[in-house]
């Protein structure tokens, strides 16, 4: 049971778990510069020490973390925020998840639930230690999701609700004469009470019927309610056809969070759109769970409080008791004679009426609830998060709600790799942080189906370089479980493994994952990322207007997102309620000219709606006083003939048309009836991309600005990881704009090493900056328009090569050089318009190590679940080859280290330089040479610059490779493991060192 304070004395996503120094970034970068101290702060000025060699524990990745509720141990709980923090992560996320115990009651819920004692003494255990250790803890709202309260019953005022319909059909002239029909469904397992919210009488009108929906006359519906009588209901119908009487009960769902029990007494889903069901989360954590303890470790170490997706499911329609005095009071309509368009069983609808006019109300009624979670749910959980000093971050998405506008008002809008389907799911999460002034959107990442114990970080970080162009700045990875919990075995406890028998979702990262030893280059890694893309304010180039704010859809926009990313253009989604924020204004062409700052507003048909070209008419009329201030405004469609996306007002029709036609009058504003036209009418409204390839690119990008610099992001990536072909590597041109300062040179960011180096090759025109970029597939770039000397202050004004036939030009510590593979005399050309010849001496060819030995680490189950042993092999290796085709290592798993001798001429000197090529190399790397460790590894391009490492004679270089656990877990648990095959790992190469010669110009 849950004790009070005094008792202390003072102190859809189910559904989708149901179902199943790079060679290659603007060439390498040669010698590097030690950055001018700096950090960013919220201004934008670049002002503290090591901002992005050693980016704050902010803006650091975080973990989900997953605990069996409260059966955890506070010692232990305090070793594993130490374990996070020594890896290089921000913080965690407490969460109750336990989807891989099968025998619930293992975990004494009635002493050890979420809420108890012990969950408590966990948490402030976690707290104190995060505290101590400088990062923040988040705190999942109830046990797992969705939001729940322990003890509150399906029947309670504050439960979830459900809308159930029942049906029968009555030939015309016959009477009805019985009882009132039942729900379609029966009520759920504890819902005790149901009440008749009405009765009524439909003509069957086939000329409205589709395929799964049957046909109804709106000008027929009938009210019944009274007609009835101890529930019974007699009723004779008109004879003029076949009719149907429905009923409709409103009821508690019964919904329980996912995979519990996880408290007695059990806990039931809140409804999260009235403020009952809030009032039952907020006082439960006031009465139960704040104690004076907790409240003062959450300001001292608290994030914010986490609510997961919207996945409140129900065989009925969503529903709360105050929805039709809302639905009235927001469209001036009575709900009740329109119900029968709306009511759903299984998720289909299930009548209609004329197809404009059903489309009407289904958009009036999911907008009203969009409205109430927004106020009662979302708004008061936030403002209650904020009287603690905490911050609200959510998954605002899974119904038919405005997802944008909730994105506004969250702290933090969270989005997901595994459930988003492309990164237009982000873009309209990212429309309302923007818009609201908000900084940060975060997405849960790394979760994949079937994937446990094989999932790569070289996985991850592709699926996260698309999504941060698309404007995530905060990773929450997919996640770090607690040690152990009853029944488990080795490696551990572990949240979503094993999954109805096979392998499950995601990973539980941690020191018992052999790539753990690695995982500081990985947080460094993200952490740099985070750091420059939560830096100053967002840009991007065109606000694409949606009129249902849905996301987690996988629809994004006409041109753009299959045109006009590929060439550069960057867009996010706004819906009707951000355009009443305070930044909803335009000021010299743009629009929220103090944030993402759009350049043109693109408005299409409303894809959700049969792509009808609609708009609210106060919509509209705000889109003509934006057009009116300057703001380019481009439509695609039948605007001419606009109709309003809900049932519309009397006159309200003739006036949109009004709206609309002074709209399309305006010079700086365009019609299309073509998407292929889109980038031409841009064109002609003279909008262009801040950033722009010479052709179609898998290149994405994001921008940022602070007071002192541009910050572009490129990531060599696709809108969708599914889709085919996969990306092939990229080496073209890229032309940035200036937009902070006329005379900013351009840096290379290096987000692996921290370093900060000026290029050395490029061109200029006016505002814009072209430079080449090769990118491999899921490779990422930070180029930084700055003032020079802003990071590299020896440097100066100096100029710099705009073309060169030398491999390529590069600043180092004493100016200008060239660099090349091969012997011969170079020619540059600078900036100034001076040409200068620069001769190379005689460089070896490349070399290829014919000799390995390797030390493996293998890692086997220990005396424990959550203890490994360690065997080790020796081997000496000819041919690089991944550990499964070694029949020493077939299903080995662990840490291997690479040992080869290179030598080198005794001629060899400080002009030499070399690149070490690792080919390919699963999972995470380490390389030392001579016994100097190098820079964090780019795992998405392992190419590393030796620079004077090397020299003549004997050279020692490792390669220490670590990898997942799969092929030993194969062996070890084959019933869950047994069908995976062998997977590749190890160093398979082709190694090899390509030294190359350099000259000052």
């Amino acid at each position: 049971m849950h004790e009070t304070f005094s008792q202390r004395r003072g102190v859809t996503r189910r559904s989708i778990l149901a179902a199943g120094a790079a060679a290659g970034t603007v060439a390498a970068l040669g010698p590097v510069l030690p950055a001018a101290p700096a950090a960013a702060d919220p201004a934008g000025r670049l002002t503290g020490a090591d901002w992005f060699a050693d980016p704050a524990r902010a803006v650091r990745p975080k973990f989900r973390w997953w605990w069996p509720d409260g059966l955890v141990d506070p010692d232990e709980i305090a070793r594993e925020v130490d374990q996070i923090a020594d890896a290089g992560f921000g913080g965690a996320e407490i969460a109750a998840v336990h989807h891989s115990i099968s025998d619930t009651a293992a975990l004494d819920t009635a002493r050890h639930g979420w809420g108890s004692r012990p969950w408590r003494d966990g948490v402030e255990a976690a707290l104190q230690r995060a505290a101590r250790r400088g990062l923040t803890i988040d705190l999942t709202l109830g046990p797992s999701w969705p939001t729940a309260v322990p003890g509150v019953t399906p029947d309670d005022e504050a439960a979830v609700k459900e809308l159930a319909h029942g049906q029968v059909l009555v030939a015309g002239g016959t009477t009805y004469d019985g009882p009132v029909p039942a729900s379609v469904r029966a009520a759920a397992s504890g819902v005790g009470e149901q009440m008749l919210l009405g009765v009524q009488a439909a003509r069957v009108n086939t000329a409205h019927s589709t395929r799964k929906e049957t046909g109804l006359d709106a000008a027929s519906v009938t009210d019944l309610g009274d007609r009835v009588r101890d529930g019974k209901l007699t009723w004779t119908a008109p004879d003029d056809g076949d009719w149907v009487l429905i009923s409709y009960w409103q009821r508690g769902s019964g919904q329980q969070p996912e995979a519990g029990p996880h408290s007695v007494p059990a806990a039931c889903v809140v409804d999260h759109f009235s403020a009952a069901g809030t009032a039952a989360v907020t006082g439960y954590w006031e009465q139960q769970i704040l104690t004076p303890a907790v409240r003062r470790l959450l300001r001292a170490a608290g994030g914010a409080f986490f609510e997961d997706s919207l996945e409140l499911e129900t065989n009925g329609l969503q529903w709360t008791p105050a929805l039709p005095e809302a639905f009235e009071e927001h469209t001036g309509r009575p709900l009740l004679p329109h119900l029968a368009a709306l009511v759903l069983d299984k998720g289909n609808q299930v009548f209609a009426f004329e197809a404009q006019f059903t489309q009407e109300i289904r958009h009036d009624f999911w907008e009203t609830v969009s409205q109430l979670y927004n106020r009662h749910h979302v708004s008061a959980l936030r403002d209650w998060a904020h009287g603690l000093g905490m911050r609200l971050r959510s998954q605002p998405y899974g119904l038919q709600t405005d997802a944008i506008s909730t994105g506004a008002l969250l702290d933090i809008p969270e989005g997901e790799s595994l459930g988003f389907k492309n990164l237009d799911d982000y873009r309209c999460l990212a429309g309302g942080r923007d818009m609201a002034g908000h900084t940060v959107l975060s997405c849960e990442a790394g979760a994949y189906a079937g994937s446990a114990y094989s999932t790569t970080w070289d996985r991850f970080l592709r699926t996260m370089g698309g999504a941060y162009a698309a404007g995530v700045n905060q990773t929450v990875i997919h996640g770090f479980s607690y040690a152990t919990a009853p029944g488990v075995s080795w490696p551990g406890f572990a949240a979503f493994s094993p999954y109805n028998g096979a392998p499950g979702y995601g990973e539980s990262w941690g020191p018992r994952q052999p790539t753990w030893r690695h995982v500081a280059d990985i947080s460094g890694y993200l952490g740099r990322v985070h750091a420059v893309l939560q830096s100053g304010t967002p840009r991007a180039d065109v606000a694409v207007f949606r009129q249902t704010g849905y996301t987690a859809t996988g629809i994004g926009a006409s041109w753009f997102t299959s045109t006009g990313v590929p060439l550069g253009w960057t867009h996010q989604f706004l819906s009707s309620p951000l355009l009443d924020l305070p930044n909803a204004t335009v000021r010299g062409g743009r629009l929220a000219p103090d944030g993402p700052a759009y350049k043109a507003l693109f408005v299409e048909g409303d894809f959700f709606y049969s792509s009808s070209p609609t708009l609210a008419l106060a919509d509209a009329e705000k889109l003509l006083a934006f057009a009116r201030a300057g703001l380019p405004v481009v439509f695609l469609g039948a605007f001419d003939q606009a109709l309003t996306p809900g049932v519309p007002a009397d006159g309200e029709s003739g006036r949109l048309r009004q709206v609309m036609g002074e709209l399309l009058a305006l010079a700086n504003v365009r019609r299309v009836s073509d998407k292929t036209a889109v980038g031409a009418a841009l064109a002609q409204l003279g909008v262009s991309a801040d950033v722009r390839y010479p052709a179609a690119s898998t290149v994405l990008n994001a921008h940022r600005v602070t007071e002192e610099a541009d910050f572009y992001y490129l990531c060599n990536g696709k809108h969708a990881e599914t889709v085919k072909p996969a990306v092939a590597a990229v080496d073209h041109d890229v032309t940035l704009r200036r937009t902070v300062g006329k005379n900013t040179v351009p840096y290379v960011l290096d987000a692996w090493s921290g370093e900060i180096v000026r290029l050395g090759q490029y061109s200029e025109d006016g505002d814009d900056i072209t430079l080449r970029v090769r990118l491999q597939p899921g490779q990422t770039l930070i180029v930084a328009l700055g003032r020079p000397g802003l990071f590299a202050g020896r440097l100066g004004n100096r100029p710099h090569a705009v073309a060169t036939d030398a491999d390529r030009a590069l600043f180092t510590e004493d100016g200008l050089a060239v660099r090349a593979a091969a012997a011969g005399t170079y020619t540059t050309r600078l900036s100034q318009g001076r040409t200068v010849t620069t001769r190379i001496g005689d460089v070896p060819g490349p070399l290829t190590p014919t000799s390995w030995k390797l030390t493996v680490e293998d890692w086997r189950p220990g005396s424990s679940a959550a203890r490994t042993e360690v065997t080790r092999h020796e081997l000496t290796l000819t041919q690089l080859l991944p550990w499964s085709q070694i029949p020493e290592l077939a299903d080995v798993a662990g840490i291997g280290t690479y040992r080869t001798t290179l030598t080198l001429p005794a001629g060899w000197s400080a002009a030499h330089g070399a690149y070490l090529e690792l080919g390919q190399v699963s999972d995470t790397c380490r390389v030392t040479v001579n016994g100097e460790p190098l820079p964090a590894i780019d795992r998405t391009h392992p190419v590393a610059d030796l620079g004077t490492r090397l020299r003549g004679g004997d050279n020692v270089i490792e390669v220490e490779v670590a990898t997942p656990l799969v092929n030993r877990l194969r062996i070890t648990n084959p019933a869950v493991f047994g069908t995976t095959a062998r997977q590749p790992y190890g160093l398979t190469g082709p190694v090899r060192v390509v030294p190359y010669g350099q000259a000052q110009l």
